[in-house]
């Protein structure tokens, strides 16, 4: 199955069968893409980060995947500081790619009371081939051994 399509199935799944938020459902699907296995105290870290907990503060897809950045940047024995400048060029694209980084923005209707469950499903399937593009990159940037 192609990436896209995995990655559509995916999110379906996670937010209609198991109900799950945003950064949990972006942090799955690359631990599954990337075969890293997470640790329930990860999952249990990323419950309250869609939009800081409904807030409408950083969206939960950047967040996601900041937070898998430093576990598969670590997990390749990279130097903190690489990992960190990672972190901020990916910030810098996702904000480029998606004009912004805070939920409320991202959100088709931000947040009100009487919102439908799951309404950024197109997002997210958009932001997941973003950020499996941008860890593949990572990956391949860090492979080479003049790059550290």
């Amino acid at each position: 199955m192609e990436n896209r399509d995995y990655i559509k199935a995916k999110v379906n799944k996670y937010y209609w069968q198991d109900d799950i938020n945003c950064a949990t459902t972006n942090l799955k699907i690359l631990s599954e893409i990337f075969s890293i296995e997470l640790s329930e105290q990860v999952i249990d870290a990323a419950l309250g980060m869609h939009g800081a907990g409904k807030y409408g503060a950083q969206c939960g897809l950047v967040e996601g995947t900041l937070m898998f950045l430093g576990i598969i940047g670590r997990g390749k024995g990279l130097p903190d500081d690489k990992i960190v400048d990672s972190c901020n060029e990916f910030a810098k694209q996702f904000e480029n790619r998606f004009q912004t980084l805070l939920c409320k923005v991202l959100r088709p209707e931000g947040f009100h009371q009487d919102n439908p469950p799951h309404l950024c499903e197109e997002l997210t399937c958009e932001a997941v081939m973003f950020n499996v593009g941008f860890i593949n990159d990572f990956i391949n940037k860090y492979n080479s051994p003049r790059s550290l």
